[in-house]
């Protein structure tokens, strides 16, 4: 069957000409497909474009499914794990590094097998806009297209729905885009056209489409029907989905920060059996004493997510929060933060960010991490400095730096979950993080939320920090390392208390 890309640079047909133009495709036995409850009067779901899965690959799935989990430690919540995929292991908790239109910006993939990576992204919408699910699907799909042998999740696209809201109509039968790139173009992305496009790039996971909100938004009319809407897509998706012997369908558990509305969701995907399941909706600006409140409800033993499925948190990928959200019990993150923060010459380290462009480090010729072992490790500050935002170069030299941080702090979490010693290493990773904080009496703590998050998960802070301290520090801070007189963490603080909307998932890696 040859599947119909997205045509992003000619208008919209009618539903009638699609409709007649899709109707040779169906098999003549398919049954009409029922109109969902709650959609509007006016509005009427096209047919599948194509045939769904036969009973015998469904058959097939159940039998030699193409995702095996394995729960391999855990420390209190915390859980290290084996997930079994088609193109090899992941080991969790993971980082999934962000490649959106096949890439990984100034990455190469032998640059990516080099750093240990297992698993990476790719960006349903813009690939099918670039270079096209029909190009993919010739060559064989992504993993062929970029000569990548590891495992790729793909999103459904419905991420765009808030970074590209402006240009987005979105109503029961899916949503209608302009290419922000070609005005007056039109696309609309349903789940059955989510689904056959993420079968074309050939992603080992794949997501259902669903309805997103942004986080911050207050109109609880529209999140509920964001809420409901998802459940009914996810249906649509489950039914578009053809390949389910060699991809792995995600479900995207919904609800925004109202614990009713996530409850429900939680049990009505958990009833669908997916192969593993997301959280999704946060990382969008929300207060952090919400965001760490979904997250452990989504993932609270006995009324949260399985324990016997991976557990994925879209768009989180500040370093602090992932380790508190592993001591809560996800297993997978993704972000584009690592390597987007690397272009404009900032490093990631144990104890904060160091922006390269500070005239501070014009003449520090120490090492970038002392003692580290990265693949930077024998560059200096003072090089990096003369080249960062300046050749292009140093973009992939900090990304690459970037890249093996996260992995790096993801696998060491994880060998703590193995050996029982994970809540002391959080205790000393925060107190690496924010060295100006200490015991009282002190004038600085770490951001309070981190205290509530631990706490729900059996981790005490109280007796390593002030927590009646006057400064509350930045969840991302700054480098105190830096040569003598330097600026140390705290000063220009970052969205304090926020979730970092300005480094969401957004539409590049």
């Amino acid at each position: 069957h040859t599947l119909t890309t997205l045509e992003l640079s000619s208008p919209l047909p009618s539903t009638a000409a699609m409709a007649k133009r899709k109707a040779d495709e169906l098999p003549t036995e398919a049954p009409e497909e029922k109109r969902p409850a709650g959609a509007e009067a006016s509005e009427k779901l096209p047919q599948p474009p194509y045939t769904a899965a036969s009973a015998e690959d469904r058959a097939m799935a159940l039998s030699d499914p193409p995702l095996v989990f394995k729960l391999d430690a855990t420390c209190g919540r915390a859980r290290a794990s084996t997930v079994i995929l088609p193109h090899g292991e992941v080991l969790t908790p993971v980082f999934m590094p962000v490649g959106t239109q096949g890439t990984i910006k100034g990455m190469s993939s032998e640059d990516m097998r080099a750093l240990g990576c297992k698993i990476l992204l790719g960006n349903t919408f813009h690939l099918a806009n670039r270079p096209t699910c029909d190009l993919l699907d010739k060559c064989g799909g992504l993993h062929n297209f970029m000569q990548w042998s590891g495992n790729i999740l793909t999103d459904s696209g419905g991420f765009q729905m808030v970074s590209l809201l402006k240009l987005a109509e979105i109503t029961e039968q899916g949503v209608e885009f302009e290419d922000p790139k070609k005005e007056g173009s039109r696309m609309l992305l349903t789940p059955e056209k989510s689904i056959e496009s993420q079968n074309s790039i050939g992603g080992d996971i794949i997501m259902a489409l669903d309805d997103v909100v942004s986080s911050t938004i207050t109109d609880m009319d529209r999140i509920k029907e964001a809420t409901d809407r998802t459940l009914r897509w996810v249906d649509r998706c489950i039914s578009a989905h053809r390949k389910p012997h060699s991809q792995n369908l995600f479900g995207i558990v919904q609800g925004h920060l109202d614990p009713d509305l996530r409850e429900s969701s939680l049990k009505e995907m958990i009833k669908r059996n997916f192969p593993g399941y997301a959280i999704g909706g946060l990382s969008g600006g929300e207060a952090k004493d919400s965001f760490w409140r979904v997250v452990e409800q989504c993932t609270r033993p006995g009324t949260g997510l399985p324990a016997d499925k991976p557990r994925y948190l879209m768009g989180v990928g500040y370093p602090l929060d992932i380790v508190v959200c592993v001591a809560l019990g996800v297993d997978m993150f993704d972000c584009v933060y690592p390597s987007r923060t690397a272009r404009f010459g900032t490093a990631l380290l144990r104890t904060g960010q160091m922006r390269l462009t500070s005239n501070e480090f014009a003449t520090d010729h120490r090492p970038l991490e002392v003692g580290g072992t990265g693949p930077l490790k024998d560059y200096t500050r003072a090089m990096l400095h003369t080249i960062v935002t300046k050749e292009p170069v140093a973009a992939s030299l900090i990304t690459q730096h970037n890249l093996h941080f996260m992995l790096t702090l993801l696998s060491e979490m994880r060998e703590q979950i193995r050996n029982n010693t994970f809540n002391e290493w959080v205790r000393k990773f925060l107190q690496d993080f924010f060295p100006s904080a200490r015991p009282a009496p002190c004038s600085a703590c770490p951001p309070r939320w981190v205290r509530s998050a631990l706490e729900a998960c059996g981790i005490g802070l109280d007796d390593i920090f002030d927590w009646s301290a006057a400064e509350e520090l930045p969840d991302m801070p700054r480098d105190s390392s830096n040569a003598p007189g330097g600026n140390k963490e705290g000063k220009k603080p970052e969205a304090k208390g926020k979730a970092a909307a300005a480094v969401a998932p957004e539409d590049a890696s």
